[in-house]
């Protein structure tokens, strides 16, 4: 980065972000993002901070200021949502999350007057649709990826409710959550200002639990009950968006109601299918061929254009097309059985179940492994580890397969973990 003479504090910042499993490759673009979105001290403050959540104190410490001068720092950071502020057991702890999914969305999840939104727009489509390296490391580093598609609900045949998990259902976490917020849909917001926008619904971004509790308490999201959301859900399947969220089984942050035109994830999914971008459902459509009339209804709506028509071969309709679905790109949705007039399509198990990490620590864990940065979370040296949150990322790493393990193990280069997961499998 020095090579490309920015002020220094973006730059501590940029280095800062790589030090997390879902980073932000260098760039002009991203400098000037982060120049809309905080002051260069702001940026040099935030490059400080740990990767682990943290307390007041802990910023004052490594800010080297008073208490209550970083605590209002701190405050004006969520303000703008570039932190999330957590509050358990009286306790206000903050933490800085990843650029996407995390401050990049936050900042226009809603309208705005404080920032120019219009040139926000511009810069990350720049950055994130038309250079590549953000999107492709994002999406494509690793097996464990950031989000993964939730089944559409209602094209599941009733059998399938015995085999489907909770967790697995839109409809389930939004039940489950302790928070609930709605947010103005980031991608859609984005090409909106660039005139590319399609008519989905806007205001239909799903937010929970910590995350949507600290964005509604400083206005960045409106707060809402599981009724309304549940309404927003079935509101969401009417127009065939597809439901992307988060890729874990507990504490689901966020679930985005997605278009194919819009949508990082379903964009990524376009440009690079052959990476598996996001995971899929634990379903397939299968075709029965002799029904399907080819009306390119299943074609229109898929978001990742995994759907296509083919010749039928039929000799009494030469002409007669039918619909051919590519299982390698097919993310397992459902929307194209929802559409299908003639019932010619069904949702059916996979062979081969997707593994969905356990928490938001779990899948970080397993990331930064897969991306050789396990370093970075056992070792921060702005902040000062407690045993709990050691105990938790070990815990982790003994319940993941041998391979991983192995691989854990040379990163961490630590013969007590190697004597850990000795003692596990023995």
């Amino acid at each position: 980065m020095a090579h490309m003479g920015l002020p220094s504090g973006y730059q501590r910042l940029i280095q800062r972000l790589n030090r997390f499993p879902q980073g932000a490759p260098p760039s002009r673009t991203l400098y000037r993002i982060l120049a809309v979105l905080l002051s260069e001290e702001e940026a040099a403050r935030v490059s400080l901070l740990p990767i682990k959540p943290f307390t007041v104190k802990t910023a004052a410490r490594v800010w080297k200021i008073p208490e209550y001068e970083a605590q209002k720092v701190l405050d004006g950071l969520a303000d703008k949502a570039i932190l999330l502020d957590i509050e358990q057991d009286g306790q206000s702890t903050y933490v800085l999350p990843p650029p996407m999914a995390g401050f990049f969305e936050f900042s226009m999840m809603r309208l705005r007057d404080d920032v120019d939104q219009k040139i926000l727009a511009e810069l990350f489509y720049q950055y994130l649709n038309v250079e590549d390296a953000f999107i492709r490391e994002l999406f494509g580093a690793g097996d464990t990826k950031l989000g993964r598609v939730f089944v559409n609900e209602p094209a599941l045949a009733p059998e399938l409710s015995l085999v489907i998990m909770d967790y697995e259902r839109a409809s389930g976490v939004i039940q489950d959550a302790r928070h609930i917020g709605i947010g103005v849909c980031y991608c859609r917001h984005k090409m909106a200002h660039l005139g590319k926008a399609c008519q989905a619904p806007l205001d239909i971004c799903m937010t929970f639990n910590n995350t949507a509790d600290s964005l509604i308490r400083h206005g960045v999201i409106r707060r809402v009950d599981a009724r309304e959301a549940l309404d927003l859900l079935a509101q969401a399947q009417e127009v065939n968006l597809v439901q992307f969220g988060d890729n874990v089984r507990d504490s689901v942050n966020f679930i985005c109601n997605c278009c194919g035109c819009c949508c990082e994830a379903m964009l990524a999914a376009q440009r690079f299918g052959f990476l598996h971008p996001v995971h899929t459902t634990n379903f397939l459509p299968v075709l029965q061929a002799e029904t399907c009339t080819g009306c390119g209804k299943c074609t229109e709506v898929c978001p990742v254009q995994a759907v296509g028509l083919v010749e039928a071969h039929d000799p009494r309709h030469p002409l007669r097309k039918r619909a051919h679905i590519d299982t390698a790109v097919c993310l397992g949705c459902g929307v194209c059985v929802r559409v299908c007039p003639q019932s010619s399509l069904r949702l059916t198990p996979r062979d081969k179940r997707v593994i969905t990490p356990l928490d938001s620590t779990h899948r970080a864990v397993v990331m930064a492994i897969e991306r050789g940065m396990l370093q970075n979370l056992i070792f921060d040296n702005h902040a000062l580890w407690n045993h709990r949150v050691m105990a938790a990322i070990l815990g982790v790493i003994l319940r993941l397969p041998p391979i991983k393990q192995a691989l854990a193990s040379r990163q961490f280069k630590s013969r007590y973990l190697e004597a850990l997961i000795v003692r596990m499998r023995s």
